[in-house]
Formats: structure tokens, sequence, C-alpha cells
């Protein structure tokens, strides 16, 4: 009898503790002051494309610069291009998405965190500037810490019929 009641004790705070771990372990952060609307959607079959080019290269130098581009998928991808908006302040909340995004900064500038960077480091980019987003488990969150509209058009190849957003917890290192 004491040992079932010992066993039920020990299997009631790990229960607790779990559930408590669950919590706060897995709190995702939520998006405000963020709106990101889908201006195309198309299915892809199976992508092969590789690239090169060679470049003049610079003064005074014979060697040329060669750049190189290289994508490959299995299987059927949805591509998104996305319109995106923040308002002074806004965040996206801490995400991640299944594949990679080409991103451009199209109004005002966005600061990028990433979710692994111990340092909470600020990522700025501002109108013309482009940024990649590797996707997978890369977890990040943009936010607009300007004073004025920032928006940014994302170009997004996921797998298809994957959902193209995923909320994950924030970086306890970043204080905000």
């Amino acid at each position: 009898m004491k040992r079932t009641i010992r066993w039920a004790v020990m299997i009631g705070a790990v229960a607790l503790g779990a559930a408590a771990y669950e919590g706060t372990a897995v709190q995702a952060t939520p998006q405000a002051g963020f709106s990101g609307t889908t201006i195309a959607l198309g299915r892809f079959d199976d992508i092969e494309v590789f690239n090169r080019a060679f470049l003049p290269g610079t003064a005074g130098s014979s060697f040329k610069n060669l750049w190189f581009a290289f994508e490959k998928t299995k299987g059927p991808s949805d591509l998104y291009v996305q319109n995106n908006t923040w308002a002074p302040g806004g965040t996206t909340g801490w995400h991640s998405h299944p594949g990679h995004s080409l991103i451009v900064v199209t109004a005002g500038e966005v600061t990028a965190y990433e979710g692994h960077d111990d340092d909470c480091t600020p990522h700025v980019y501002t109108v013309g500037q482009g940024f990649v987003d590797e996707g997978g488990d890369h977890v990040h969150v943009l936010r607009n810490e300007g004073s004025i509209e920032a928006k940014t058009v994302a170009v997004q190849l996921i797998p298809a019929g994957a959902m193209r957003r995923i909320d994950a917890a924030g970086n306890p290192n970043c204080l905000f």
C-alpha cells in the first residue's frame, strides 16, 4: 500500500513537472502590427536548375567573377509571393518556415533577430536591401523598430501543401 502511494506521488510529480515545463517552454510569440498578403501562389513539380555566369573582373584584373545559382527539389513545391507590412513597433512574432525565402525591403526598415543568437544581434535592412531566410529550423522574428511603416516582398519556396509559417518559442536572450 505504501509503495503504491509512493508511486502515485512520484508519477503525479513527474506529470506536474512535465505540464509546467511544456507550459513555459513552447510558448510562441504572437504577431502584432503586422499583416501579410499572398499576391501569387504557384505549384511546381521537381525543380533542378543550375546557372552560372562569368562576369567581367575588376579593373586591372584578368580574373573574371564567377556567379553560381543552384536549386533542386524532389516532389512538388508551392511558391508564394507575399506583400508584408509592419506598423511602427510591429512584429511577426517568432516563427520559421519549411523552406527558404528571398526578401526585399520596399519601404521603411525591418530588423531581424535569429532564434539561435546568444547575443540577440539586430540585423537592420533598409529599402532596396534583400536578405535570405534559410527556412527549415531557422527560427527568427522580423520587427519594425522605426517610426514609419515598413514593407517587404517575400518569395518563399516550400514543400507543396505544407504550412507556410510555423510559430516558435522566442529567443530567451532577446528581452523584447
